[in-house]
């Protein structure tokens, strides 16, 4: 059993305009969800084994207001292929984690993070895959369970969501 956890950084900021859209920063609503959203994951007892993170600095700010919500030696990899990238890129990504890790979180970004959450959801409750398929918000978190030993067997419909949620359900 493999467990996926997909976040989607947190709120940043459009203060300056000059600024190239890799380097924005958080804003102050980022900085409040992410810590919130880190905390959900302290107390599903969720540990991730790898963190993959886009290199952008709103991702990167994210993993580091979740970090001390997370216990354990998890690997972190901060990865510039992981900015802006689509579905089919993550899933890619995904499918060369080594089979020994059992538990996964991705930080990146829409649209990419969403598709991919749409694309390999088999199955999980109706209200909360409905949700996620509407809408997944700045610092949504999505929990997907696979029943297989490997990450090459995640695919289309391969995954059950376990869980979805965004900062006002933690409001």
């Amino acid at each position: 059993m493999k467990t996926l956890l997909l976040l989607r950084h947190a709120k940043s900021s459009w203060a300056d305009p000059a600024r190239a859209d890799f380097d924005r920063p958080l804003n102050d609503r980022g900085r409040r969800a992410a810590p919130a959203i880190g905390g959900r994951i302290a107390a599903a007892g969720l540990q991730p084994d790898l963190v993959l993170c886009s290199a952008a600095q709103r991702t990167r700010e994210t993993l580091g207001l979740i970090l001390p919500n997370l216990c354990g030696d998890a690997v972190l990899r901060i990865e510039s292929g992981l900015y802006n990238a689509d579905a089919t890129v993550l899933l890619d990504r995904l499918r060369r984690v080594d089979a020994a890790i059992g538990t996964i979180m991705v930080i990146a970004h829409n649209p990419g993070l969403e598709d991919l959450a749409t694309t390999i959801c088999g199955g999980g409750d109706e209200t909360l895959m409905r949700r996620m398929a509407e809408r997944f918000p700045t610092a949504a978190l999505a929990i997907f369970s696979l029943d297989a030993p490997h990450w090459t067997a995640l695919s289309e419909n391969a995954a059950i969501l376990k869980e979805f949620v965004v900062p006002r359900d933690l409001a």
